[in-house]
């Protein structure tokens, strides 16, 4: 009797034992492999273009879901659809930041990914003026991963101030440098909303952790690429 007891608390130590190994150790890892081999990310440019061509803001979060509910997530999680660009919505961003008005739905510029520019974008405000505000571009890619979800790109910068372009001289808005800061924010947004799935980073996403945008505004990162997929 006592030889049986001792058998099947032995067989029991043993298959906790590989529970806690196959729980803790090695499914996160396959998890984490699994997630970070969407079959888009390794053709992701680290850092987007202008539209003549020079160096833009850098990617620094990418989303796996449909549109859909990329646009519902960045709803909850407060964020507003920006308007488009045009005469109209060029002409109200102006007033709202000569007057110090909301405008929580302002246009951005145009920025290129993959050779188009952004599918869409987003921002958050701050205060009642269109000068500070956190802002997102984000680009659909042409791959689905094997759920047939396709993955977006995305730039996630914060608006500090608005002045004149260091590289054209035209009015734009100057970026803050620290684009993690950023993009460390809009991933812990959107998991709050409980709509992402096993939100984590890649690392040395980026090969250059400091440089310039089309503004010629400096930014710096850590190299991180922040992945999440959005719960169908």
């Amino acid at each position: 009797m006592a030889s049986y007891s001792k058998t099947v608390l032995t067989g029991a130590a043993l298959a906790l034992t590989i529970y806690l190994c196959l729980a803790y150790l090695l499914l996160p890892i396959f998890w984490r492999g699994y997630l970070a081999s969407h079959p888009a990310l390794s053709e992701v440019p680290f850092v987007t273009t202008t539209g003549d061509g020079h160096p833009g803001d850098p990617i620094n979060i990418a989303i796996a879901g449909s549109a859909e509910e990329l646009a519902a997530a960045m709803r909850q999680a407060g964020w507003s659809p920006a308007d488009p660009l045009g005469a109209r919505s060029d002409l109200k961003i102006a007033e709202a930041t000569v007057l110090d008005r909301p405008y929580p739905d302002a246009p951005v510029s145009n920025l290129y990914l993959w050779g188009r520019k952004e599918d869409l974008a987003f921002e958050q405000p701050v205060g009642d003026t269109p000068r500070q505000r956190h802002h997102v571009r984000f680009w659909k890619s042409d791959q689905l991963d094997d759920s047939g979800q396709p993955l977006w790109a995305g730039s996630v910068t914060y608006d500090k101030s608005v002045g004149l372009s260091h590289t054209t001289g035209q009015v734009t808005h100057h970026i803050d440098g620290d684009l993690d800061a950023e993009r460390d924010r809009l991933l812990q947004q959107l998991k709050a909303t409980g709509r992402l799935v096993h939100p984590q980073y890649i690392s040395d996403f980026h090969p250059q952790r400091s440089g310039f945008n089309g503004g010629g505004d400096p930014w710096h990162t850590d190299g991180r690429l922040a992945w999440g997929e959005l719960r169908n």
